[in-house]
């Protein structure tokens, strides 16, 4: 989607002239001063190569989805419940009462779904039927079994200090296709762990920081306009020059242009917005669907439909954090919590799917689902009814722009313990990620503080296994 054309600053100023809301003096010193502006920040780029795909939707099950409960059948976990198992696993090392400990049976039973056979429990049973479209990786692992580490470490890459997000780091190499809307967004009932920095830009221009959305009345909030279009025009022109001007005696105040853009994008979503997020003109299928009653902005369902909405008018990165009523996946004290979490997000997220496929997005859209670690096939008693943080092993997928349909990478040891083979670590995620958005990501880097910074730091693979 094209953004309207706008008159250039200098008729603006001047139209402020003949609508008496400045001094005549001050309008003509800033015509006289109206030197180009700052680089836009959000100015649309080249790829380092040909895309697979222009946009993501980053779907994020925060708290630690158990990866042999859903997308890693096991077979001789229901086999050797109560086997006794030795291990030097962080989550259990040195910690009172678990100084032995049991293989734990899953609590779903699997089956093969689709053409390709890919075998998905029975908590994800609308997600299972679009095996076909997805590639499962079945082999991830990352560095901390520590929620704050690991949900940092899945959106920037960095497990101990604060970095830029991926949304941010897509921004920053391809800009927006839209400028009256961000070029990243995150839609999130509530902070997840790591808070703002899942979603921050760090070191880099702070135009490139995702816009939260909350669901509920008032998504983004004051974005409505309490003046007329034009005198606010007229406004934030003679103001964008005084910004202009600061900025320039500042020696570019990577702080203070960030603010003056962040004037500029709200301006344009005043008008994107509410058409963006205006559900009149889905019809009544799309949101039953999407499992979403007429009215209602609230749930997961909400967020998807969002998501196909934001894509489809050119926002480039959204992310969507599972952060709702139903809480999070971090299932200490009982598994059965997974029933009523995956029950809120697996209808919306194959919604989603074949909502993309239906309208032509499918094949430019990279859909991502993740989780920042997966849960333990062991406890200290077989019969324990949770699982404890797990960060040997997990299951991810990607579906959508670039990636391989209806196939499985990777795989762990028999029981789910550790990658047993063509093992994905995190930066690698990340590397291909990247890829798929023409990016190569040792050339995404950016100068901060005497050093070349990337997402993935020295590290990272793009597992090429996973692109068509």
């Amino acid at each position: 989607m094209n953004a309207p054309r706008l008159r250039s600053r200098r008729q603006i100023l001047q139209s402020a002239v003949a609508g008496s809301m400045l001094l005549p003096g001050i309008v003509q010193q800033l015509l006289a001063d109206d030197s180009a502006a700052p680089s836009d920040p959000l100015a649309p780029r080249e790829s380092h190569f040909p895309a697979k795909a222009r946009h993501v939707i980053f779907l994020f099950m925060t708290g630690g989805v158990s990866h042999v409960d859903s997308f890693d059948h096991k077979p001789r976990l229901y086999q050797d419940v109560g086997k006794e198992v030795k291990l030097d696993h962080p989550e259990i090392k040195n910690r009172p009462g678990y100084e032995r400990i049991f293989l734990k049976r899953p609590q779903w039973e699997f089956s093969r779904h689709g053409d390709c056979g890919t075998e998905v429990s029975t908590l994800f049973p609308h997600v299972a039927g679009c095996v076909d479209d997805i590639a499962l990786i079945r082999s991830m692992h990352t560095d901390h079994s520590n929620h704050y580490n690991a949900t940092l470490g899945m959106h920037t890459g960095s497990f101990a200090f604060a970095r830029p997000s991926i949304g941010a780091w897509t921004s920053y190499g391809l800009g927006t296709e839209n400028r009256n809307l961000p070029s990243f967004v995150t839609i999130a009932p509530a902070q997840t762990y790591a808070g703002t920095q899942v979603y921050a830009s760090d070191f880099l221009p702070g135009a490139h920081q995702g816009t939260l959305v909350v669901p509920g009345a008032e998504p983004i909030a004051n974005v409505a306009s309490r003046v007329g279009r034009s005198q606010q025009e007229k406004e934030l022109a003679a103001l964008a020059q005084m910004n202009r001007k600061h900025l320039a005696e500042r020696a570019g105040d990577p702080q203070l242009a960030a603010r003056i853009k962040s004037f500029e994008t709200a301006f344009g979503m005043q008008m994107a917005v509410p058409d963006a997020f205006d559900l009149k003109s889905e019809t009544d299928a799309t949101l039953q669907l999407y499992g979403l009653e007429r009215g209602n902005s609230a749930g997961f369902g909400w967020q998807c439909l969002m998501a196909r909405r934001l894509v489809e008018r050119g926002v480039r990165f959204v992310e969507l954090i599972d952060t709702g009523s139903s809480g999070n996946w971090d299932s200490h004290g009982d598994m059965m919590d997974h029933a009523r979490l995956a029950k809120n997000v697996d209808q919306p997220i194959a919604a989603l799917l074949k909502d993309l496929k239906s309208r032509g997005l499918f094949d430019e859209t990279l859909v991502v689902w993740t989780t920042e670690f997966g849960r333990t096939p062991f406890n200290n008693t077989a019969d324990a009814k949770g699982r404890e943080h797990h960060n040997w092993a997990f299951s991810s997928w990607l579906a959508g722009g670039g990636v391989k349909r209806g196939m499985v990478h990777g795989e762990t040891d028999e029981y789910g313990i550790r990658v047993a083979r063509d093992g994905v670590h995190v930066h690698d995620f990340h590397a291909t990620i990247l890829h798929l958005m023409g990016l190569d990501h040792t050339r995404l880097t950016y100068r901060h503080s005497g050093r070349d910074f990337r997402l993935t730091d020295v590290h990272g693979n793009v597992i090429r296994e996973l692109i068509a």
